[in-house]
């Protein structure tokens, strides 16, 4: 049997979204929109509107296991991030393309930025067939963004990070903001930072927990 995939939407939002004090209209309109189910493989499509993170089947060999944020942190990341029409937005880890997807109906323009080769495929062809066109996918690690298209109005770190690398935050514009959650499990919180007068500063918005990005393990260091 055959899912009706707007009908889902329709309940994902109101169901998982709206009820979780995210107000902003455009975000909204935007993940009403946007075919979840084309993002994801096709024998989880019928599970693509579920309330938890989706584990993609197609990474890489030997790569880290990737995820789909469930809707409800990835639109309170969205909204926290204020995203405007002329914005120039850098998607962190955007896996197939699902948040690029979004973020390209709030804002100007969007590079999703993937490690995962099988993914950043998949983000091409995907976000390509359905005519997104303001969203270029490029590849590279995530944790070191991408300066050559830099400075950037939001930068979106699609995942949890132990830390925030410095070479992610000098890549934001004067009054741009990154948007993460900080920490593991139960254990995460959304940071919004914020760069004003030259000076990068942060804020905790809410408690979050998703899944990990590769490359963004805190930086160790010895004791003697």
């Amino acid at each position: 049997m055959n899912a009706d995939f707007s009908e889902l939407r329709v309940k994902m939002v109101d169901g998982q979204v709206r009820t979780t004090d995210v107000t902003d209209a455009r975000i909204l309109s935007a993940m009403l929109e946007v075919p979840r189910e084309a993002f994801v493989d096709n024998g989880l499509r019928q599970l693509a509107y579920i309330d938890e993170d989706l584990r993609y089947a197609s990474t890489a060999d030997g790569g880290e296991p990737r995820y789909l944020m469930e809707a409800s942190p990835f639109a309170k990341l969205a909204q926290l991030a204020e995203v405007q029409a002329g914005d120039f937005v850098l998607d962190v880890g955007c896996a197939t393309g699902y948040s690029s997807a979004v973020l390209s109906r709030l804002a100007s323009s969007v590079v999703a930025l993937e490690v995962d080769p099988a993914l950043a495929a998949k983000a091409t062809s995907t976000l390509g067939s359905l005519g997104y066109d303001n969203v270029v996918v490029v590849s590279g690690p995530l944790q070191d963004g991408y300066p050559s298209e830099a400075p950037y109005d939001v930068i979106f770190v699609g995942g949890s990070a132990e830390q925030v690398p410095d070479a992610l935050l000098s890549q934001l514009k004067e009054g741009g903001r990154l948007v993460v959650v900080e920490g593991h499990g139960n254990a995460g919180v959304a940071r919004l930072f914020v760069k004003a007068a030259g000076t990068v500063t942060a804020r905790q918005a809410f408690n979050a927990a998703v899944k990990p990005l590769p490359g963004f393990n805190r930086t160790r260091e010895f004791e003697f």
